[in-house]
């Protein structure tokens, strides 16, 4: 009689979980597409189908609508997985890359390069960016260690200090030296130059998402604790050290090719723990789909509100990210609470 209830309350909530991720799957393909035809350009079908594979509209779709939303894609699924690991790491809900310094070191290392390695690749900036960012995680990880907080809320607060230390000193050197516009084009977060050539880099960081599924199981135990996670067999440094890679590389790449993308690493992973917990495995899917959605939805908006013109993406995904962020706070339950 016990197991009745337990039974017909997961047979309720399974149907449920599948309809949310068919949903999921049904707006990340309608909201693609819808992405390759909004513009100032005139591209849509009838004018692709009638001009042919030499028109000006077929050449536009091939050169910057798909190229652009493959990126957005890969964008929002690979930043909402390194911002689950982290979270994963910290055993905190409320970090991400752009809250513990991770960006703001990377963002130091593009600094790096542009004094140092003006003519390097960039490939070879993306490296440097992530050498930077996997040192960044690394302070974090120490001083989160060595200053323990007993409240959730005040360990991102932590980061938020460490990557302001961080971007004062960046924003030093680099008025000091005249570089402040080279590396606000850099750093700032837009799709709007994205197009055939500029964006493969994001394959990399779809690389670590693949990674980050491999070792998922690994990444669960490391949530539990390290002396759990010891006492299981699991080495725990090397678990930590992949992670960190994974957030490194996949912060350099997105930073490299589209700036900084605020807050999406830190609410997509907590609603998704809403809906079906802390089972890293299972949340990846889940993580890196309602990602896609939510930065391909904050895009079409970033175009269509100010057209001709478009907002940087960075201020759309900021204003929406930081309201859910709030009232992840502030919600009855919430585990800063």
């Amino acid at each position: 009689m016990l197991d009745r209830p337990l039974a017909s309350t997961s047979a309720r909530v399974r149907p449920r979980r599948t309809w949310v991720g068919v949903l999921i799957g049904v707006l990340v393909g309608v909201l693609a597409v819808t992405s390759l035809f909004v513009g100032v350009s005139d591209v849509s079908p009838t004018t692709v189908l009638r001009g042919g594979e030499e028109s000006d509209a077929a050449f536009l779709l091939v050169a910057s609508r798909i190229p652009r939303t493959v990126a957005v894609l890969l964008v929002g699924a690979s930043l909402g997985i390194a911002g689950l690991i982290m979270q994963m790491l910290v055993r905190n809900k409320f970090v991400e890359p752009s809250t513990t310094g991770v960006t703001e070191f990377a963002t130091l290392g593009m600094l790096v390069t542009i004094v140092f390695l003006p003519g390097l690749a960039v490939v070879g900036k993306m490296a440097v960016a992530a050498a930077f960012g996997l040192f960044g995680t690394w302070v974090f990880l120490r001083v989160v260690r060595f200053v323990p907080v007993r409240q959730l809320v005040l360990v991102p607060l932590v980061g938020i200090m460490l990557g302001g230390v961080v971007a004062a000193v960046t924003t030093f050197f680099a008025y000091r030296l005249d570089l402040l516009q080279s590396l606000g084009q850099w750093s700032q977060g837009s799709f709007a130059t994205v197009m055939q050539g500029r964006y493969e880099f994001l394959w990399i960081a779809g690389a670590m998402v693949v990674v980050a599924w491999i070792a998922a199981d690994r990444f669960s135990v490391i949530g539990l604790g390290e002396e759990f996670a010891t006492n299981l067999g699991l080495d725990y440094r090397r678990v930590v050290a992949v992670g960190m890679v994974i957030i490194a590389v996949i912060t350099a790449a997105v930073l490299v090719t589209a700036g900084m993308i605020p807050f999406l690493g830190l609410v997509v992973p907590n609603v998704v723990s809403l809906l079906i917990g802390d089972n890293v495995r299972r949340a990846i899917p889940w993580v890196a789909g309602i990602g896609a959605v939510f930065v391909l939805a904050c895009d079409l908006v970033a175009r269509v509100v100010r057209m001709p013109y478009e907002i940087p993406l960075s201020v759309v995904v900021g204003i929406v990210g930081a309201a859910l962020f709030l009232w992840l706070l502030l919600r009855k339950g919430s585990r800063a609470h």
